[in-house]
Formats: structure tokens, sequence, C-alpha cells
């Protein structure tokens, strides 16, 4: 009881004089061991309104709509670029096939004109051996020898080569065996009846030869 009586003083109001001799009133509250009492207003804090949860609520959603939409929208871009990607690899792939088609068939083409040509070089060739026995056709000798080195240089500038023949072991892959003579070394080409000529990598004909034969 003497407690409670006591607490109560400490909590009633009581006046401070000053100097000037005008009261003071310390509001202030105190509990019975002397220390200050907070003021429950200005101590609690302010709890957020219906309207306020709500504004916030409907905030995390659009955040995680937003958040939503970029991912997909990365995703999209990621299947946009891959199938960019493809689509590049595969026109480069195309182009690369109908290069090498028509490479081919322009290869073809002159391997074929080219192959129809020989036949004319033959011929000169015959006709200038024919010729060096007759002194008397001297002056046509030198044109059609005249024609057939231009023939041949004509030939060279396109890329055909000569296939090398007399003096060379004989090769299947390149020479065409017309007939064999007894020789010293076997398998040497003694002789040469139609030149042989490559093109590029490729055998445009076979030389016709004389193999001989140990």
């Amino acid at each position: 009881m003497f407690s409670n009586k006591m607490k109560q003083k400490k909590e009633e109001e009581f006046e401070e004089p000053i100097d000037d001799g005008i009261p003071v009133f310390d509001k202030r509250r105190f509990n019975g061991e002397g220390e200050r009492v907070a003021d429950d207003a200005k101590s609690a804090e302010p709890q957020p309104t219906a309207k306020e949860v709500a504004l916030e609520a409907q905030l995390k959603v659009e955040t995680e709509r937003r958040e939503a939409a970029e991912a997909k929208l990365i995703g999209v871009q990621a299947k946009f670029d891959e199938a960019k990607s493809g689509l590049e690899k595969e026109t480069a792939e195309m182009r690369e096939r109908l290069r090498k088609t028509l490479e081919d068939k322009a290869k073809k083409g002159q391997f074929d004109f080219l192959s129809t040509l020989l036949p004319v070089l033959d011929n000169l060739n015959l006709a200038i051996a024919a010729s060096e026995t007759d002194p008397s056709v001297e002056h046509l000798r030198n044109g059609v020898v005249g024609t057939a080195r231009s023939f041949e240089q004509a030939l060279i500038s396109v890329g055909v080569e000569a296939v090398a023949s007399v003096g060379e072991q004989f090769d299947p892959e390149i020479h065409e065996a017309v007939d064999m003579v007894e020789a010293d070394e076997d398998g040497v080409i003694t002789k040469e009846y139609a030149r042989g000529y490559k093109l590029g990598d490729k055998l445009l004909r076979p030389a016709s030869v004389q193999v001989g034969k140990a």
C-alpha cells in the first residue's frame, strides 16, 4: 500500500521552481524505481493500412510477372539465335555445294572439249613425222610444226600437261602398251605412238607406247 502511494506520487505532476519565479510543469512519468516510462503513443510503430497491404501484394505480383516475362524473352532470344546460326550454317553449306557442283560441271565440260582436240594434234604430229623424210615438203613441214607447237602451248595455258613416256618405266595408270619389243631393260618405254595428256590430277588419255622386254 505504501509502495503504491509512492508510485502514484512519482507519477504525479510536480512543480519545479525556476529563477524567474515562473512555474514549470514536468509531464514526464516515472516508475517506482525512478525510471522514465515511455509514452505509448510515441513508442508504438504505425501499422500499415489495408490499402497499403493490398498495394504491396499487387506490386509483388507485378514484379513476379515482369521477371517471368523477362526470363521468357531471354529463352525466345536464345532459340532465335540458335535458329539463325543453324540457318546461316545451312546456307553456307548449300552455297559451297552449289559452287562445287558448278565447278565440277565446268571441269567436265573443259575435260570433254579438250579430249576432242587431241586427235587434231595427233594428226599434226603424224604429218610432221611423215615430212621428215621428204625434203620437198620442208616449207609445208615448218608450217605444220609451228601449228602443232602453238596448239600444245594453248593446251598448256589451260592446265593440260603431257604425260612423260619414252625412257620412263611403264605405268598402267598413265600408259597404254600397244606392242612390246626386246630391250636391255624390262618395262621401259622405247617408243611413243600417241602422246598422253593430263588435266590437273585427271588423265585426259593415256599415252600409247611401245614397251621393252628384256
